[in-house]
């Protein structure tokens, strides 16, 4: 079941991550793009998935309170 939900949390972030990476690109900001790179390459490191969704959501609120 681990493999599963780690698959499932991946998936979300990914997403989240390439919409940040996309946001960042067109919008030429280095945070959400940083954070987009690093939001879809997290789940190939972390295998616990309660450190993947702490992780996660540390970053997703990164370039809310970063702003460079």
């Amino acid at each position: 079941m681990e493999g599963t939900s780690l698959f499932v949390w991946g998936m979300i972030f990914g997403v989240i991550g390439v919409g940040f990476f996309t946001y960042g690109k067109k919008q030429k900001l280095t945070v959400p793009l940083i954070v987009g790179i690093a939001l879809f390459v997290i789940p190939y490191f972390i295998s616990n998935v309660y450190l993947l969704v702490i992780a996660g959501v540390i970053l997703v609120a990164i370039p809310y309170y970063v702003r460079i």
